[in-house]
């Protein structure tokens, strides 16, 4: 083949061409390509910000509803722990789909959805964890966030469990330190009960498409 058929791409101009066209690829002298389909990010960052202030207004419901109910191992908890549980991994997946600014805005819904719904007592209780929470939340997962989802979401879920738990019920007026102990086994329990499939369902496929 002679030279005058080959593509001419250069190093600058590919880089150009792909800054330009992130999702279809570019389109080089004497040759196409065409990359492949990019998720649907926005879709999915949509679909994690509803489901966290969904979470958030189903956990102050229930605790408004409810009050304390039994945890397990003669332990109890607020009955809106199970989903302030999910709450806390919702709020890393919106992190990493729409940033930390759309994490303080699903934080200021939430709130204004609780206040409507379970009451401001537990809205501003509710915001107020949050808020600490999300600063240890931060100090943990974003460091860990190259080694790995599942070790970053782990570590940050239960540090954040443990500050959102005691902020919550300290603003709340609720009885604080007993019920701790069944707060943090309820929240850890949805962490790994979140997690622990996702890391077997990655090990299943790399595993699938190995040589």
């Amino acid at each position: 083949m002679t030279p005058e058929f080959l593509p001419q791409l250069r190093p600058h101009s590919l880089s150009t061409e792909l800054s330009k066209e992130p999702s279809t690829g570019f389109a080089g002298k004497g040759c196409d390509y065409i990359a492949p389909p990019r998720p649907p990010r926005r879709r999915l960052a949509g679909l994690a910000v509803a489901l966290f202030i969904a979470a958030a207004v189903a956990a102050n419901l229930l605790t408004a509803r409810f009050g304390l109910v039994p945890a397990g191992f003669g332990l109890a908890c607020t009955a809106g722990t199970w989903a302030a549980g999910l709450v806390l991994l919702l709020r890393d997946w919106v992190d990493d789909l729409a940033g930390r600014r759309a994490v303080f805005g699903c934080l200021v819904a939430g709130a204004i959805a609780s206040a409507l719904t379970a009451g401001p007592a537990l809205a501003v209780a509710s915001a107020a964890a949050f808020a600490v929470s999300e600063l240890a939340d931060w100090a943990v997962y974003r460091p860990l966030r190259h080694r790995g989802w599942a070790k970053a979401a782990l570590a940050s879920g239960v540090l954040g469990a443990l500050v959102d738990t005691a902020v919550f019920l300290t603003v709340a007026g609720l009885a604080a330190w007993p019920t701790l102990p069944g707060q943090m086994l309820a929240k850890t329990t949805v962490t790994v009960a979140v997690v622990a499939p996702v890391v077997v369902i990655r090990a299943v496929l790399r595993h699938r498409v190995r040589p």
